[in-house]
């Protein structure tokens, strides 16, 4: 078996849109046709994924909606619920330095500027003032991903050096 390629994860198919194969998603990206740029979507989580070509996709309200090959009914879409969407990190567009996917800072230890690791970077979400890294440590943090707190991400050592306290 082969590794898979690297991928990014994008959103994940809430459940049935309509009665005729359509799903409705949640996406994690900044904009939310992001994913309409993709002809191709992987379908899937931990090892287990597979490629789904993209028919048609729509913008409703504050979500996206699409029609994928082979999800014919409301009980095909049904049973994709729960899945989460990537595509590959080639067809991403690169970053302007000092941003990253939040992909890239999933798993990265979380140290202080007192050398204190407070955890590792579990998820992260979108608050609308800023985002919020998700710390898991001894105990749950929420740090807010702002240049106040936020100091340095090296993903060459797999860190993130914060202003804050153990006791925050």
């Amino acid at each position: 078996m082969q590794p898979l390629p690297k991928q990014a994860v994008m959103g994940r198919i809430l459940g049935p849109f309509g009665v005729r194969g359509w799903v409705k998603i949640r996406t994690f990206t900044e904009s939310l046709d992001s994913l309409t740029m993709h002809p191709v979507w992987r379908l899937g989580s931990g090892e287990q994924w597979r490629d789904v070509e993209v028919l048609e996709t729509e913008v409703h309200a504050s979500q996206l909606v699409a029609k994928l090959k082979g999800v014919e009914d409301r009980d095909h879409a049904f049973a994709l619920r729960g899945q989460e969407i990537a595509v590959s990190r080639d067809a991403l567009p690169p970053l302007p330095e000092g941003e990253f996917y939040w992909d890239d800072l999933i798993g990265l230890d979380v140290v202080n500027l007192q050398d204190e690791v407070l955890g590792k970077v579990e998820s992260l979400l979108e608050t609308g003032a800023n985002d919020v890294l998700v710390v898991r440590g001894d105990v749950e943090r929420l740090l807010p991903y702002v240049d106040a707190i936020v100091h340095e991400v090296s993903l060459a050592k797999g860190r993130i050096l914060v202003d804050w306290g153990l006791d925050y």
